[in-house]
């Protein structure tokens, strides 16, 4: 088991719905295509680096995902400047543009990402914090490099479950991200991202999970119709509120990880 790739019991078999009204092919192409540009757009931009409004950015993220056909509802506001450790769970690709509609940040991501077609690449120019799950001897070089960037009073965007989950059912929240916030003596920024389907139920459409593939996700988001991201920002958590990385995890994802875990795994499978 890698220390920042936990296994996750969610597959697209067991867990993942079709929606339950889907797009006309034409209009889900239509999508894909709009996706697709403002990927490129972004790819064509982020050479201006911070010279582009945050304002900006955050309003392309959201395109990307209004254009996929998934509304966004955001509760909320995270800190504009200074060091920052956004932490959200992990269901979708549509996380990452979620996250940086919060606030625009660096994003750790594996190294696998650098092969996705066009979001790989925008990953990398975008300056993703790119790690190597299965080194456990890099750990403390990826905890360091983390702090640093908080230190010089970036934002850094992190899912530290370490695996994507269905939406149904989540995992603990991995510790060792939170060493660099109380490292750097940074806050970090809880996000709570979940999908509903007709703006109730919660839907596992979107989830990224197990074998499936990038491009079977996107196309399954793309082809529905009544998808709600629901976004919720909600207060800080100060690092010197205490005392380990232990304690830290456990107030950023709202309690007990394991419990939690174990009170939803009976409703992940559909």
């Amino acid at each position: 088991m890698s220390v920042w790739l936990p296994a996750a019991p969610c597959t697209p078999e067991g867990c993942v719905e079709r929606a339950r009204a889907a797009a006309a092919p034409p209009l889900a192409v239509l999508r894909l295509a709009a996706v697709t540009a403002l990927l490129l757009a972004g790819i064509v931009l982020t050479p201006l680096g911070g010279r582009l409004p945050a304002a900006l950015v955050r309003r392309w993220c959201r395109w990307i995902v209004r254009a996929a056909g998934v509304r966004v509802r955001i509760t909320g506001t995270a800190p504009a400047t200074g060091g920052l450790l956004l932490v959200a769970d992990h269901v979708s690709w549509l996380d990452v543009p979620l996250l940086a509609a919060v606030r625009p940040a660096r994003m750790v991501a594996k190294t696998e990402i650098r092969g996705w077609p066009v979001a790989g690449r925008l990953a990398a120019r975008g300056g993703a914090l790119f790690i190597e799950r299965d080194r456990l001897r890099a750990l403390p070089g990826t905890v360091a490099r983390i702090a640093a960037e908080l230190r010089a009073g970036a934002a850094v965007a992190v899912f530290p479950e370490g695996s994507t989950w269905c939406g149904r059912a989540h995992g603990p929240y991995r510790r060792a991200v939170f060493q660099a916030a109380l490292d750097a003596g940074v806050p970090v920024q809880p996000v709570r991202i979940r999908y509903l389907a007709d703006g109730r139920a919660v839907s596992t459409t979107p989830a990224f999970v197990g074998e499936d593939t990038l491009l079977a996700s996107v196309w399954r988001v793309v082809s529905a119709r009544g998808l709600l991201a629901e976004v919720r920002v909600v207060p800080p958590v100060r690092a010197g509120a205490h005392h380990d990385r232990r304690r830290l995890a456990r107030a950023a994802q709202g309690g007990d990880g394991h419990r939690e875990k174990a009170r939803s795994k009976s409703t992940c499978h559909l």
